[in-house]
């Protein structure tokens, strides 16, 4: 079952907001059904919601009533616009509408019918190419991972994050699928707990050793030494090698330089933004304060009670001991060996 795709002329996705507790899928007849379910985290992780975007963008074209190229292409700037601003921090999103618009502006079509079907194939390729690219930076991290070690991982990065297989925890899988035995302790995330509720549901499943900790622990792991790995994922990163991604990894990538511990980014090329020199550039999402007051429905303070609730947080390059993307792991000088890895080269 993949996270999202393309079924019946509709884009169907796994409701993650209903995880752990039941596995549901939606079905999204409407570019605004799917920039809805992209915002308020139906799905979730950077190259998902890429393949949200993209399929939702194709379904824009299938919507469109347009019987000009002309007209096909204004309706499909309108639904771009609207789906990139549905969660501005990661670039995957923006990086597929781009893909599908730049394709769309092709001279060379015959008729808006034409398109529709080019966009609907594009879309498909994105998200096939995704589990290919998983697989590959899975297989290129699991060397990192020792039998015996225990790794520390933060927020969700698993095949519920892409379309299938997984970014950081793809590398754990990868390395439990060559055999190896190690044992994963879970950041629960807050405030939405996708370490504790979409993590922990995926390695379970996996038959992966794990422990579900609360994010205030991970400096007490490390300090006892039980911490031999940080993977996490990113959502973007800047050419520097400075990496967005949820909050609370720059204190995670701080305590793992303190302590010694290798810390890893795990996100496939597309994730890198080569037009941004610094994290200093990447937009911040911030969401509702009732993520935080009122998890899930759950209040935990009264209503008047002030938060703020920033998404992601940036960590600087020089807490990273290396980004693994499908082309392998890139070391410092990031801002040297980023690009190569982004060329293929």
């Amino acid at each position: 079952m993949r996270t999202v795709e393309w079924y019946n002329g509709q884009v169907r996705m796994i409701d993650q907001k209903r995880l752990p507790f039941a596995l549901e899928q939606v079905d999204l007849p409407t570019v605004e059904a799917v920039a809805e379910a992209i915002r308020d985290m139906t799905v979730r992780g950077a190259p998902a919601i890429g393949a949200a975007a993209a399929f939702g963008l194709a379904l824009a074209s299938q919507q469109s009533r347009a019987a000009t190229m002309d007209g096909l292409r204004h309706d499909l700037q309108q639904a771009a616009q609207l789906l990139k601003a549905a969660r501005p921090t990661a670039v995957n999103l923006a990086w597929a509408v781009d893909q599908l618009m730049a394709l769309a502006a092709k001279n060379g079509f015959g008729s808006p019918d034409q398109v529709r079907a080019a966009l609907l194939t594009a879309a498909q390729k994105i998200a096939d190419d995704d589990v290919a690219i998983n697989q590959r930076l899975g297989a290129h991290g699991a060397a990192l991972i020792q039998d015996g070690d225990t790794v520390l991982h933060h927020c969700n990065t698993g095949a519920l994050a892409t379309v299938d297989y997984g970014t950081a925890l793809g590398v754990i899988r990868a390395a439990f699928e060559a055999g190896k035995r190690f044992h994963v302790l879970l950041d629960e995330t807050r405030p939405r707990l996708q370490g504790a509720r979409l993590s922990a549901w995926e390695l379970h499943n996996l038959g992966i050793s794990y422990d579900i900790i609360p994010d205030t622990a991970a400096g007490y792991y490390m300090l006892k030494g039980e911490v031999k790995l940080v993977l996490v994922g990113a959502d973007r990163i800047a050419a520097n090698g400075d990496t967005a991604n949820k909050i609370g990894t720059y204190q995670i990538a701080v305590l793992a330089k303190e302590n010694g511990i290798p810390f890893y980014s795990v996100a496939p090329t597309s994730t890198v933004d080569l037009s941004l020199a610094t994290g200093a550039q990447i937009p911040i999402e911030e969401r509702a304060k009732d993520e935080v007051l009122t998890p899930y429905g759950h209040a935990i303070t009264p209503a008047h009670f002030h938060a703020r609730n920033p998404a992601f947080d940036v960590t600087p390059h020089r807490y990273l001991s290396g980004i693994i993307t499908e082309n392998g792991i890139v070391r410092p000088p990031f801002a040297v060996n980023l690009p190569k890895a982004v060329h293929g080269s």
